[in-house]
């Protein structure tokens, strides 16, 4: 079964390399982060120039990498050669291709730390080739965070950095930026490099250094929807479309569309107590009464309604049905269908 990238992450670490990588996956950022660490720490500064080489998979097929993988490393203990861009080599996937690296994993050379970085697709697990690289190999799967996952993710992250993070900045964080982790964890560091000393992060040191303002965003946006809350959802939504660039319709309303489907399960889960609720909801047992308000302000037949407005304003703002609605003018309509 393939690795997660966690679980590599910690054993690169603690000092331990093995002779063959191969990284895949939807999540590019597990990917280079593991690319990264071996290609910085693998061997030494001063043995790089000789022993490190990094290709890019467009440039190269197999037997190259192969015949760059049996080299000998030069007055060093070993070589690491990275292939960036796995995913274009030529030949990979062919029988040829496959052949070789298959060869190469049953017996690699000791002395090598041979990486394929594989971004945005996946082996077929049905084939020899994954089923000798996870015999043989390490093979990481890097999968996309999903959104329920974002918050602990986020929580995480802060933790191993020494920081704390308080509950509704922590959703602001999630409902705001999505699950790009590059975009996310970039602009949490940037946050961070502010503090001398870790603190417990809140609503105003999201708004001061990322700029996310803790009172016009896609949480408070869902919330005040929850509560039906008009005069509140109208000023978000004109906040929105004044600051279009940082509140792309796109995540508005797919965070709108994980809400209201939340708060279906909530109706189809009536005589569950609120810990078992936030686990089907997979939330914080904090916004429970949040959804439970929301199965009193809508009905059942209403909130199937509203799913079927965001499939539609999805649509339009592909281009669907819509000759010239801006993504203002769409989400409006949407705010508006919801709330009459």
């Amino acid at each position: 079964m393939p690795s997660t990238p966690e679980t590599i992450l910690k054993e690169l670490k603690s000092g331990k390399f093995s002779p063959v990588y191969f990284i895949q996956g939807d999540e590019p950022y597990f990917i280079d982060q593991i690319t990264n660490y071996i290609e910085n720490h693998a061997i030494s500064p001063a043995e790089r120039g000789f022993n490190q080489l990094v290709m890019y998979g467009k440039d190269a097929s197999m037997a190259s990498v192969m015949t760059n993988a049996k080299r000998f490393p030069m007055m060093a203990d070993r070589q690491v050669v990275i292939v960036k861009e796995a995913q274009n080599i030529q030949d990979l996937g062919k029988e040829e291709g496959d052949s070789m690296l298959i060869s190469y994993v049953k017996n690699p050379l000791p002395s090598t730390i041979l990486v394929f970085a594989h971004k945005y697709k996946t082996l077929d697990g049905r084939k020899a080739l994954h089923k000798e690289l996870d015999k043989h190999a390490i093979l990481v799967k890097s999968d996309k965070v999903p959104e329920y996952k974002l918050s602990p993710y986020i929580e995480e992250y802060l933790k191993e950095k020494g920081f704390d993070i308080d509950t509704k900045a922590c959703q602001v964080l999630a409902e705001s930026i999505g699950n790009n982790l590059e975009v996310l964890t970039n602009e949490v560091d940037k946050m961070l490099i502010n503090f001398s000393e870790p603190i417990k992060i809140t609503t105003d040191h999201i708004q001061k250094f990322i700029g996310i303002s803790k009172e016009y965003n896609s949480f408070e946006l869902t919330k005040a929807l929850s509560y039906k809350d008009v005069i509140k959802a109208n000023t978000i939504i004109r906040y929105f479309s004044q600051n279009p660039k940082s509140n792309p319709l796109i995540l508005i309303n797919s965070s709108l569309f994980t809400h209201f489907n939340r708060i279906l399960l909530v109706f189809g889960n009536k005589q569950s107590s609120e810990r078992e609720l936030a686990g089907i909801l997979k939330v914080n047992p904090y916004f429970i009464k949040e959804y439970n308000i929301a199965t009193k302000n809508y009905s059942l037949g209403k909130i199937i309604d509203i799913i079927g407005y965001l499939r539609e304003a999805d649509l339009r703002s592909k281009g669907v049905d819509n000759d010239s609605m801006e993504e203002f003018q769409i989400l409006k309509e949407l705010i508006f269908k919801i709330l009459h």
